[in-house]
C-alpha cells in the first residue's frame, strides 16, 4: 500500500478498491489510540464506522494495550502512544500498513521498525493551524501592549501608564513555513506586522513563488468555512522567504521569532547558544513547535544574561514540565502547557481528517497529508 495509487478515471463505474483485505477494499480492523488528551466520543466512534463499516474497532490505552486482537489490523489513527508502544505495536500487527498521526510532528511514528515496514505515514497537517496563529499573536500583542508588567501593577496597585508599541513597527519571523507558519504569517501581517519566515525547501525570495507557499493551508470540518483558507484569510503572509542557510538574517532582524518547524535531525538543537546569540537585542522567542528545536539550557543563559528579551514557550524537551524547572521562575518567560493547539473544534476536525482518509483508503485514492519519511515531515 503506497498511499499514492491513481484513483479511478472520470467516466470508469467501477469503482477501484481499496489495499485493506475487508469487503471492497476496506479495512478489515482499524485500531485507536487517544488523541488529544481526550476520549473519543460516541459520535466520533459513529463516523469512523460509518466511513469503514465493516472494520472492527479495537481500542488502546495510552500504553499500548489492546481491547481486542491485532492481528487483522489494517489501519491506526495513533494519538498519544510512545515510541516504544508503538514498535511493540507494531510486531503484534504484522499486517498494519497506514498510521494515521492526530499531531503534525510524526517523530515518535517515524521510527526505524515503521521504516523498514514501509508504512505509510498521514498527519494532521491543517487541524491545529487556525488555534495556533492566534495563540501566538496573542502573545505578540501581550508582549507588545505590555500586558505582563500593567499586570504587574495592578496587583501592586499602582497607576503607572506605559507606553506600548505598535504591531506596525514588529517584524515577525517565522522559522518553518508549512500550514501553521503560514497561517501565523497571514493573521500578523493582518495586524500590521513585517513577517519573514525561512522554509527548507527554499526556492524563490517571496512568498507564493514557487515553493508551495501560496499552497492553501486545510481547515477541516468546521461547518460553512471554506475548506481552503490560505492561512487565517486576512493577511498577505510573509513579504520574504529564505532559505534555512539565511536563519541568523531572520533572527537578526526579528523583534519576535516563531518556531513553527517540525522536529528532526537536521532541525534537533538548532536554537543554540550562537543561534540566540544572533538573535536581535531585547527579542522574544515563540515556540509552538516541538521543544527538541531549542537548547534549553543555552535558552536559560540568554533568558538571563541576554540579548533575547524573553520567551514565550508551550513545549519543552520533557513534558509535563516538572516544578523544579527554572523557567517558572523567570519574570521574562510565559509559560504554557502545551495548550497552543487546543480550541473546541480541534477534536471534530482530527476525526474529520481521519474519515476523509480513511474514505481515500477503501476507494484506492491517494491519501491526504502523507509524511515523506526522509524528510520527516
Amino acid at each position: 500500500m503506497s498511499g499514492s495509487a491513481e484513483p479511478a478515471p472520470r467516466g470508469n463505474l467501477r469503482r477501484v478498491a481499496g489495499p485493506g483485505s475487508g469487503p471492497n477494499g476496506a479495512p478489515r480492523a482499524i485500531a485507536l489510540s487517544p488523541i488529544l488528551s481526550a476520549r473519543y466520543r460516541a459520535r466520533d466512534l459513529e463516523r469512523i464506522q460509518a466511513a469503514a463499516p465493516s472494520a472492527r474497532i479495537v481500542n488502546l490505552s495510552v500504553e499500548g494495550l489492546a481491547d481486542g486482537p491485532l492481528d487483522d489490523v489494517e489501519v491506526l489513527l495513533r494519538g498519544w502512544l510512545s515510541s516504544d508502544a508503538f514498535d511493540r505495536l507494531l510486531v503484534r500487527a504484522p499486517g498494519l500498513s497506514w498510521v494515521h498521526s492526530a499531531t503534525t510532528g510524526v517523530e515518535r511514528a517515524l521510527t526505524p521498525a515503521a521504516r523498514e515496514r514501509g508504512i505509510v505515514i498521514t498527519n494532521a497537517r491543517g487541524v491545529f493551524s487556525r488555534p495556533i496563529a492566534e495563540y501566538v499573536l496573542m502573545m505578540i500583542l501581550a508582549v507588545s501592549r505590555r500586558l505582563p508588567q500593567l499586570l504587574e501593577l495592578q496587583r501592586e496597585r499602582t497607576w503607572q501608564p506605559l507606553e506600548g508599541q505598535e504591531l506596525r513597527d514588529v517584524t515577525v519571523g517565522i522559522v518553518g513555513l508549512g500550514s501553521i507558519g503560514r497561517a501565523v504569517g497571514s493573521l500578523a501581517s493582518a495586524f500590521g506586522c513585517r513577517v519573514i519566515a525561512t522554509r527548507r525547501r527554499h526556492e524563490l525570495g517571496a512568498a507564493g513563488t514557487g515553493d508551495g507557499d501560496d499552497v492553501p493551508v486545510r481547515v477541516w470540518g468546521d461547518p460553512g468555512d471554506d475548506q481552503e483558507l490560505v492561512g487565517m484569510a486576512v493577511g498577505r503572509g510573509p513579504e520574504r522567504v529564505v532559505g534555512p542557510d539565511a536563519l541568523r538574517e531572520l533572527l537578526a532582524e526579528s523583534d519576535f521569532v516563531v518556531l513553527a518547524a517540525p522536529l528532526t535531525p537536521e532541525t534537533d538543537g538548532m536554537i543554540d547558544g550562537p543561534a540566540l546569540a544572533a538573535m536581535k537585542p531585547g527579542a522574544w522567542l515563540i515556540n509552538v513547535a516541538r521543544g527538541g528545536l531549542v537548547d534549553e539550557r543555552a535558552l536559560l543563559r540568554a533568558l538571563r544574561e541576554g540579548p533575547i528579551g524573553g520567551a514565550i514557550l508551550d513545549t519543552f524537551r520533557q513534558e509535563p514540565l516538572g516544578g523544579s524547572s527554572p523557567f517558572y521562575d523567570l519574570p521574562n518567560v510565559i509559560l504554557t502547557p502545551h495548550t497552543s493547539w487546543s480550541s473546541g473544534r480541534v477534536l471534530d476536525r482530527s476525526v474529520d481528517l481521519f474519515c476523509e482518509n480513511l474514505r481515500r483508503f477503501a476507494e484506492g485514492e491517494p491519501l491526504v497529508n502523507v509524511v515523506d519519511p526522509n524528510a520527516g515531515y
